[in-house]
């Protein structure tokens, strides 16, 4: 028998509360259209998924907060990542069953909603900058700042969180203690530089000598090793790195570049299969969002064509402005600019190798 007093399943989820907020405008007017019921649900459905995804996403803070992180947490993160992805995909899925709604039954009501937007959604705005979305990514609505569409409440918790770091500014911080990098008798940076440089300059032998290649060809070809070899010189040259952070090109540090460009080269080490599995996690948080929003301007531009939207903005144009401007880890997405082929991979020496195997033990434990 359990200690704990009996409980119905209605009262735990207080259904008679929850199913009682689907109140139509249509019919508070006296016109009751049928397909408002759809419209509200969805959106109450996304917000409480939005609600699930912000509990996971201050769980990972969290965590990332501490000058040391432990290995488990790491374990923990990416089934949390995993989870949010899975939320993400249910997101973009429920757009299909907002688009068995035509654009004529979304007129029936579309006026009593003046002047309420998703726009106002200030639960994934909470999630765009717990994430790491900068105000100076952000597209402007309206041509004012977003927080202005915003209830004085909603406004306070946004700027609740503009004060506490961002999962991309935590990761970066945890990039950056990333051991491994350099040792007594080596040093990734430079072993690394050596191989990315072999490597250009044996594709450069391969395009000189390819004898089926017209002139224009091979001079085309040649200019784009040449691009590669630039972008490389960047990423091996801290000002001009800090250079493109100034200018909000790039957003991770140089050094945390190199120990995420690290973790993916030997993410077949045994201590690394977790941060590469997390960090390609993030990117794929990112991708989903990406798509939903695509997603999300595709379905608007069905339903109103090049209408205003109800906000005011202009409709799909502003929603899919923000489609590549609102993307957050694009310094993960870049990663695979700097991958070499594992053949080329620096050779670690084996007391690296001992310790990336989980044999890492100079007091303290694994804290990348």
């Amino acid at each position: 028998m359990s200690k704990f007093p009996p409980i119905y399943y209605s009262d735990y989820l207080e259904l008679d509360k929850l199913l009682s907020c689907q109140n139509l405008k249509s019919e508070e007017y006296g016109n009751s259209a049928h397909d408002e019921m759809l419209f509200i649900i969805v959106h109450q459905a996304y917000e409480l998924w939005f609600k699930q995804v912000i509990h996971e996403i201050n769980s990972i803070n969290r965590m990332f907060e501490d000058d040391v992180v432990d290995e488990k947490s790491i374990g923990i993160a990416v089934s949390r990542v995993q989870r949010i992805t899975e939320i993400q995909k249910l997101l973009i899925e429920q757009l299909k069953v907002l688009e068995t709604m035509t654009p004529l039954d979304f007129l029936e009501f579309r006026d009593f909603l003046i002047p309420a937007s998703g726009f106002q959604s200030f639960q994934f705005r909470l999630i765009e900058n717990k994430l790491g979305l900068s105000d100076e990514k952000r597209i402007q609505y309206n041509n004012a700042d977003y927080l202005n569409t915003l209830e004085p409440r909603h406004r306070d918790l946004i700027m609740q969180t503009v004060k506490r770091p961002s999962l991309l500014e935590l990761v970066e911080k945890w990039l950056e203690r990333t051991p491994f990098l350099s040792s007594q008798n080596f040093n990734f940076w430079e072993s690394y530089r050596k191989s990315v440089d072999k490597m250009l300059e044996h594709d450069k032998n391969i395009i000189i000598n390819n004898k089926t290649l017209t002139e224009k060809k091979r001079e085309f070809q040649l200019k784009n090793i040449e691009l590669t070899r630039q972008n490389f010189e960047v990423l091996f040259d801290e000002s001009k790195h800090n250079e493109l952070v100034k200018k909000g090109e790039r957003h991770l540090s140089s050094r945390a570049m190199l120990a995420a460009i690290f973790i993916n080269l030997y993410r077949d080490e045994p201590i690394l299969h977790l941060p590469f599995m997390f960090l390609n996690l993030l990117v794929e948080t990112d991708e989903q969002f990406t798509e939903w929003r695509y997603r999300h301007a595709l379905m608007v531009h069905r339903m109103i064509g090049s209408k205003i939207g109800t906000g005011g903005s202009s409709g799909h144009q502003y929603l899919m402005s923000t489609v590549d401007k609102h993307r957050i880890f694009t310094d993960l997405f870049n990663l695979s600019t700097y991958l070499i082929p594992r053949s080329e991979l620096p050779k670690l020496p084996e007391d690296l190798v001992k310790q990336l195997g989980f044999s890492y033990s100079n007091g303290r434990k694994y804290d990348s």
